[in-house]
């Protein structure tokens, strides 16, 4: 199955131009023979989005979304989106489409809270992680912080994925000086491709977007407010953060089939073959006495522990 991942730089809140990019570049992959098209978290968004964020949401009967999943005739894509439920719930989603249909869209789990990282303030988490049939392969989404928690590549795994589907929106300084994420990123895609012997695409964005920050001023900042007559407790500040896009495809073995550039759009396609998932399964078996029965019972004994031992 030849596969690609276009890595994009969205246009905060611009959905009407972010969508057209999208559908475009779905066209161009699918004329280059992509089987499975990938893009970016809030591909279609942009990150910080703030308050904001409902402006943009789409559900998944909106005019947006079915132009979208016709686009995907003769193919399939992977969007991120952010979603609005009937019930008026929104999250942080990925539309999976699949020969102009809509398949379902996944719902990221663990939604950050920390640094500059908002997602909770604004979204509600997913439910489940659904593994899908892509042609011959089993296949599984995840979101950006998702991959973080292994618990949940694991649940994927014991659904039999073959294939991850990773997508992010990554920049650079995000989480401090002290923590490189173009490093993290490189080693916790490897891992789980080696480990549990399975593809993995990697949707990174790139670009540079503004966050919005609110601080309470200063008593002597307060001071010279009140002396020009402002009457502002709060001050607004923004921080630019450049996200930096690399993405990759990985094979079963952990190694690098192709990878995308830094810091600028990129596309990169690769073939994937169910012949080298079963060579990984052959030589390195690491998943052959996994026991999920096992690790249910454990975890129900955890849990039943009183916790103040």
């Amino acid at each position: 199955m030849k596969v690609a991942v276009y890595q994009t730089s969205p246009v905060l809140l611009d959905l009407k131009a972010n969508l057209e990019d999208v559908i475009t570049k779905i066209r161009e992959g699918r004329a280059k023979g992509a089987q499975l098209i990938v893009f970016p978290e809030l591909a279609l968004t942009g990150y910080f989005v703030g308050e904001r964020y409902h402006e943009v949401a789409l559900r998944l009967d909106s005019r947006e979304i079915k132009q979208l999943a016709s686009a995907t005739k003769g193919t399939a894509a992977v969007v991120g989106f952010i979603e609005e439920s009937l019930s008026m719930n929104f999250y942080n989603s990925a539309l999976v489409a699949v020969d102009g249909e809509i398949l379902f869209a996944y719902r990221k789990l663990n939604l950050p809270n920390y640094g500059v990282f908002e997602e909770r303030k604004y979204f509600s988490p997913g439910k489940q992680i659904p593994v899908f049939k892509l042609r011959e392969f089993n296949t599984a989404v995840f979101i950006c912080n998702d991959l973080w928690h292994p618990s949940l590549p694991y649940l994927g795994v014991c659904q039999k994925a073959d294939v991850f589907i990773t997508i992010f929106s990554s920049s650079q300084g995000s989480m401090g000086d002290e923590f490189s994420n173009i490093e993290s990123w490189q080693i916790i895609n490897t891992f789980y491709s080696r480990i549990f012997g399975i593809y993995n695409i990697c949707a990174n964005r790139v670009g540079e977007e503004q966050q919005e920050e609110r601080r309470t001023i200063s008593s002597s900042e307060s001071n010279r407010a009140a002396s020009t007559q402002s009457s502002h407790p709060l001050c607004d500040e923004s921080t630019t953060y450049q996200f930096w896009g690399g993405s990759e495809i990985i094979n079963p073995f952990g190694q690098h089939i192709t990878k995308a550039a830094l810091y600028e759009p990129d596309e990169i396609f690769a073939e994937i073959s169910r012949d080298l998932l079963r060579k990984k399964k052959i030589l390195l078996p690491y998943l052959r006495n996994d026991d999920p029965y096992f690790t249910h019972r454990e975890l129900q004994r955890i849990l039943r522990r009183d916790r103040r031992i």
